[in-house]
C-alpha cells in the first residue's frame, strides 16, 4: 500500500528488538513502514510484542498521515515505542502495531 509519501510493505522476514537484552519484539509478520525523510520502521503485531514489559506512557502526538499515536516506556526508558492504535483510512494495516526507537539502546535487526 502506499501514497506520495508513505508505502507499507508487509515483511515475512523475521525481526526482534532486544533492549538491555530484554527479547520485546520477535515476529515474522511485521510491517514495514517507509516515510519520505524518515528511516523504515517495522509495526510489530501486539501478540508479538511483551506488552507485559511496557507501560503506556503519558506522550501523545499527532500525523496528519497516520492518526494519533500512543506511546510505551519500558522501566526507565521512556517512550521507546509507539503505536497508532486508530490510525487513518488506508493505514490500517498498521493499526495496534508497536514500532521502537533505535538509537536509544534498542536494537532492531533481521534475525
Amino acid at each position: 500500500m502506499q501514497n506520495a509519501r508513505i508505502t507499507l510493505h508487509p515483511t515475512q522476514q523475521r525481526m526482534q528488538v532486544r533492549v538491555d537484552g530484554i527479547l520485546l519484539a520477535d515476529s515474522s509478520n511485521t510491517v514495514e513502514l517507509r516515510e519520505h525523510g524518515y528511516p523504515p520502521r517495522h509495526y510489530f503485531p501486539r501478540e508479538d510484542v511483551r506488552m507485559d514489559l511496557l507501560t503506556v506512557s503519558e506522550t501523545t502526538t499527532y500525523c496528519p498521515f497516520k492518526g494519533h499515536t500512543v506511546y510505551f516506556s519500558l522501566g526507565e526508558r521512556r517512550d521507546i515505542a509507539w503505536s497508532y492504535e486508530e490510525p487513518i483510512e488506508w493505514m490500517e494495516a498498521i493499526a495496534g502495531g508497536v514500532a521502537f526507537y533505535e538509537g536509544v539502546g534498542e536494537r532492531l535487526f533481521p534475525t
